[in-house]
């Protein structure tokens, strides 16, 4: 079949989808131009010579009897320099590009290549006339914007002895590399979007995706790899934890995916990211990120492929070694793509209207996360960590997706809207999550932070558990009715709930928190309330001991530049020994 070769015409339209006859030998999940317009649609299900097909834009204006053309190709995404910093759409369309050729509002079968054809990059190859190259093989490289080393890699499946290299300034379409066998290999790959990329072999990690944000590091932790599930009602900040871990967390390379999100919030991530600095890199963040969108506001049908499209380019990245971490926002409302079209395939319905695949489909999304063993030499690893917002109706979070989720997610972040209420963010639920990667990355935390991480972190959990079950006695009886021993549990509980796990994004000494100022933190709650402890079983009253100014020295710690950071445990050490004082003069009055 020649591309572009003329094989059907409409019958029906339905909504999104749309019935094509007389394409004979088309397959599934193949492209299709429908209409006049040349509108893309991917082929969802062959019934003789009749074709469903599902149209990734507006379908208003379509008639029977237009032609449908086939493309001879699944969607595939093209990967090369020049993906760093671009936004796309959820069938690939670079956003920016495309407003320049056609205007500000996207015109139905407009098409722009997801690379740029006349921007030059420098390549400087590895590999020399004669070498010996296979699959996966690293070929040279290109810098990308910012400095960032891109990796050219022999496509997957190609083979050969280097005849011919390239050095110096290429675009991404000409050949840097030619084979024995006549093959051109050119800067650029197109990979089907859903079909994962192949890795050599999938290997353990103890490493963390360290995120900045204390109450995630230090409670439920998440490794390099790892999938994460973080489902929250209305006005629980899911995207904007969302934007925080793409803006702090320690990836290499991080894909924002706005899944049926409002398009304002996505125009507040461009315009932070065209802004802020990691403070690793020196970079820009829009240096080390590529945004997948598909607003609420933009063809329900193409918010399911945006999603493979996203990951399909962090595994890329992933295959150079790199750690990639993915932001999906939400997968709700992917969730509701697949609903909407299998409603309108007449698909037989499970729970809620979901297909019956829906458990199906988000376990092999999440299976493409992961740590790899890349292919090909030199030797190298990569990860694509998966963390995916959930946006249940009503916060129930029983619903079919986020059940489906929770089947296959390594970490549980559960936003809670009542913490949200009472001011407490991140509002992470810390009675309801949970991380199965704790005991791992606690060891590592263990080595690279202090000895003494896991054992605090345990300490504090048990803080945390005392604290709810003596919050519930006190309302009833009252705090005052409570032991001196648990109204100092409850005063300390507060204050690292308050000074250890909550965090302003809008602070710049606080949005961001290292390991080493988490555990600082942490560790000191739990100095003060030993000291404190110590001091009761002393003969000290409870309304002698100076929490005022344990909770001033917490704060100073939380807010103190890192510039500071000695001063600001000098303050907690001011503090215990306060409380120590106090014991003392109580041992002298004893004494006396």
């Amino acid at each position: 079949m020649i591309p572009g070769q003329m094989q059907g015409r409409l019958v029906r339209v339905v909504g999104a989808l749309a019935e094509a006859g007389g394409l004979t030998g088309v397959a599934l999940n193949e492209l299709v131009r429908v209409g006049q317009r040349k509108l893309l649609a991917e082929v969802l299900r062959v019934t003789g010579e009749t074709a469903t097909l599902q149209v990734f834009e507006e379908t208003s204006g379509l008639r029977v009897g237009e032609p449908v053309v086939r493309e001879g190709l699944p969607l595939a995404i093209e990967l090369g320099p020049g993906l760093l910093g671009s936004v796309i759409d959820g069938i690939g369309r670079p956003l920016g590009r495309l407003a320049d050729s056609i205007g500000q509002f996207i015109q139905a079968g407009a098409t722009v290549p997801t690379l740029d054809r006349n921007r030059r990059f420098r390549f400087t190859p590895t590999c020399s006339v004669g070498d010996r190259i296979e699959s996966g093989d690293v070929i040279g490289t290109i810098e990308e914007r910012g400095g960032f080393a891109l990796k050219l890699m022999m496509p997957p499946g190609a083979s050969g002895i280097v005849q011919a290299v390239h050095r110096g300034e290429v675009t991404v379409t000409d050949e840097v590399v030619r084979l024995d066998s006549g093959m051109s290999v050119t800067a650029m790959q197109k990979w089907p979007v859903r079909r994962p990329r192949p890795a050599a072999d999938r290997v353990d990690t103890t490493r963390p995706l360290v995120t900045g944000q204390r109450v995630l590091d230090f409670l439920f932790p998440v490794a390099e790899g790892g999938t994460v599930a973080m489902p929250g009602g209305f006005g629980t900040g899911k995207t904007v934890l969302e934007q925080m871990l793409a803006k702090y967390s320690d990836a290499d390379v991080v894909v924002y995916i706005g899944c049926g999100e409002r398009g304002n919030e996505m125009a507040d991530v461009l315009h932070d990211f065209s802004t802020l600095t990691d403070s690793r890199s020196g970079r820009l963040l829009l240096d080390r990120t590529v945004l997948v969108v598909n607003t609420s506001n933009m063809p329900v049908a193409a918010r399911e492929s945006s999603v493979y499209v996203g990951l399909t380019i962090a595994e890329y990245f992933r295959d150079m070694g790199y750690r990639a971490a993915v932001m999906a926002d939400s997968l709700s409302r992917w969730a509701e793509a697949l609903r909407e079209v299998g409603s309108r395939l007449q698909e037989m319905p499970g729970e809620e209207g979901y297909p019956t695949s829906l458990a199906n489909r988000t376990a092999r999304l999440h299976e493409r996360a992961g740590r790899m063993r890349c292919l090909g030499r030199p030797e190298r690893e990569g990860s694509v960590t998966l963390i995916s917002a959930v946006s249940p109706p009503g916060g129930d979070f029983s619903e079919p997706v986020t059940q489906a989720c929770l089947f296959v997610a390594g970490a549980l972040w559960a936003l809670d809207p009542s913490l949200a209420h009472q001011r407490q963010f991140p509002a992470v639920d810390w009675e309801t999550s949970f991380s199965l990667y704790s005991d791992a990355i606690g060891s590592y935390f263990d080595a690279a932070v202090d000895p003494a991480w896991s054992s605090t972190r345990g300490r504090v959990l048990d803080l945390l558990q005392r604290d709810a079950e003596l919050r519930e006695i006190a309302t009833v009886v009252g705090p005052e009715a409570l032991e001196d021993r648990d109204r100092v549990l409850l005063a300390i509980a507060a204050a690292v709930r308050e000074f250890v796990l909550g965090q302003s994004a809008f602070d710049p000494n606080d949005a961001f928190s290292p390991p080493s100022k988490t555990f600082a933190l942490a560790s000191a709650a739990l100095r003060v309330f030993d000291a404190a402890a110590e001091a009761l079983t002393r003969g000290v009253a409870f309304a002698d001991i100076p929490f005022d100014d344990v909770r001033r020295a917490l704060a100073h710690v939380r807010d103190a530049p890192a510039v500071e950071t000695e001063r600001a445990h000098r303050r907690i050490n001011e503090a215990v020994g306060a409380i120590a004082s106090a014991t003392a003069n109580r041992k002298t009055e004893e004494h006396a």
